[in-house]
């Protein structure tokens, strides 16, 4: 790259990305490049003419091409928003997407419709934290964080402290289909999962962005649905009565969910992401 100031560095950028089939190239050249030169998107609109050290054009060029790679770019930041709260990411975990926060905003209205002293919620599967992390943030309640990943719990603990909610949240590690985990805790008023519900064939065409995050995180099984089998009924008997269960799916898995869900004892209903596709099955406990 050979730009000398900030907005030729931008079009160098862009026009390779663009180059290389990605889909936002623009925005994404101004993501990497406010990383690198410690600008904001109006900095380089109001100032293209400001200068470019060597070193900020050999960094441009460095992660440009590892973005062309199929890296993805929350992992080149090193750092993503999720419910407009900031979170560490990187590999060996889950990036967290907007499709999740459908579970977060139905998980913060019901703690907040319902918070009281004690209550407690887990976050099943946590990775980087993103939900419980938001549920403690914004609706002020006590949550367990679950995560089996060493690599993960590394990102999931620094999140809690990036976020300041380390007096609410508390990352455990722990196997999460394990009943000696589920027995560890006392009874809960909320509980909430992200798990991995890929089918093998969803794992067969994942895009090369898809396949540098952990497999443990993707994959559900042949069919996608091995996580709820186990989790639904050992979890559902952790819930107090009154209390909710809300389980992220995958498109398409909602019927399947929902039996498991009927079967365990709870009766379940649906939220639909901002794309109108049914993204979270969900239940209150009976009795409350």
């Amino acid at each position: 790259m050979t730009a000398g100031n900030i907005g030729g560095l931008l079009r160098e950028c862009a026009g390779l990305l663009a180059e290389g089939g990605n889909d936002n190239p623009r925005f994404e050249a101004e993501q990497l490049l406010m990383k690198i030169c410690g600008v904001t998107r109006n900095d380089m609109l109001m100032f293209p003419e400001l200068p470019v050290t060597e070193e900020q054009l050999s960094a441009a060029e460095r992660l440009t091409r590892r973005r062309l790679s199929g890296e993805p770019l929350q992992y080149i930041l090193g750092e993503w928003e999720f419910y407009g709260l900031p979170f560490y990411v990187g590999e060996g975990v889950l990036i967290p997407r907007q499709d999740t926060e459908t579970i977060a905003e139905l998980a913060v209205e019901f703690a907040r419709a319902h918070r009281r002293p004690g209550f407690l919620a887990a976050d099943l599967c946590a990775g980087s934290g993103c939900i419980g992390i938001t549920l403690a943030k914004l609706a002020g309640v006590s949550v367990r964080l679950l995560e089996l990943s060493e690599q993960a719990l590394g990102y999931l603990r620094r999140n809690i402290l990036l976020n300041g909610v380390e007096r609410l949240c508390e990352a455990v590690p722990a196997d999460v289909l394990s009943q000696e985990t589920a027995d560890s805790l006392p009874p809960l008023d909320l509980i909430v999962t992200n798990p991995p519900y890929l089918t093998a064939e969803d794992m067969g065409r994942l895009q090369t962005e898809v396949g540098f995050e952990p497999e443990t995180a993707l994959y559900g099984g042949a069919d996608g649905l091995d996580y709820y089998r186990r989790m639904i009924p050992l979890w559902g008997a952790r819930l107090d009565p009154g209390g909710l269960l809300a389980a992220e799916i995958g498109m398409g898995q909602e019927n399947d969910v929902m039996r498991i869900f009927e079967e365990s004892g709870i009766i379940p209903q649906y939220k639909k992401d901002m794309c109108g596709i049914i993204r979270v099955i969900f239940g209150i406990k009976n009795g409350g």
